[in-house]
């Protein structure tokens, strides 16, 4: 009988494992303390869609490791498939404007289907053998902090993914939350009040450099 495995739910602890890359062995999380990490999943490789996901991973690397945040990716085939597949992407493909393009984060290797079956990856309705489109950011103290599940056919979109980890990163530093389809420098959203008290003074004294629309509707312009 299938074992069934929860994935890890917002707020949880990332599942602790150890793996063999395309960059040698890594041990999670101890390799990974004090950074943000982008964990992503791809169904294959030697396929196209994730041959432009990858491209375009690769090249915005340098703006994740400028959030402190590093990359790691996975699927369910051999280190040996990973290097090949990754050496024709340098060699051969070009896709928009980007053409020899290295991919230098590590890619797990994971035949077993140990570390896809931990973090929820395999569903078995769309495939049993290829991992689904997944993404959790977790935070540098190894919580899980976003998710998010593309279908097989569907390529993601790392220009949301980078938006978002931003965004977590603004609330962190500052409490504050941020509004639908937020860019880095617009307005940002002050938690609404907790007593009745709170919420007549924010709207008879409405705090610096912001605008109250109501108690409970505050923006303010972002933090530097």
């Amino acid at each position: 009988m299938d074992q069934t495995v929860r994935l890890p739910l917002i707020g949880e602890k990332a599942p602790a494992f150890k793996a063999d890359t395309t960059q040698g062995p890594i041990v999670f999380p101890d390799d990974f303390k004090g950074k943000w990490l982008v964990f992503f999943s791809h169904p294959a490789d030697f396929t196209p869609v994730c041959t432009t996901e990858f491209m375009t991973f690769a090249t915005m690397q340098k703006d994740f490791e400028a959030l402190n945040c590093r990359l790691l990716g996975l699927s369910i085939d051999s280190t040996y498939s990973h290097i090949a597949w990754l050496r024709t992407i340098r060699e051969k493909i070009e896709y928009k404007d980007m053409k020899r393009v290295e991919i230098t984060f590590p890619v797990i290797s994971d035949l077993t289907m140990e570390v896809s079956k931990a973090f929820g990856m395999l569903q078995p309705a769309a495939s049993s053998t290829q991992a689904v489109r997944a993404v959790f950011i977790i935070d540098p103290e190894s919580i899980v902090r976003a998710i998010l599940y593309y279908p097989l056919s569907n390529g993601r979109n790392m220009d949301e993914i980078k938006r978002l980890l931003t965004a977590m990163q603004l609330t962190d530093e500052f409490k504050v939350a941020t509004p639908a389809n937020w860019r880095p420098g617009e307005d940002v959203i002050i938690p609404p009040p907790g007593s009745c008290g709170i919420a007549k003074d924010r709207v008879e004294n409405p705090p610096e450099d912001s605008k109250v629309f109501d108690w409970f509707m505050t923006m303010k312009k972002c933090p530097s």
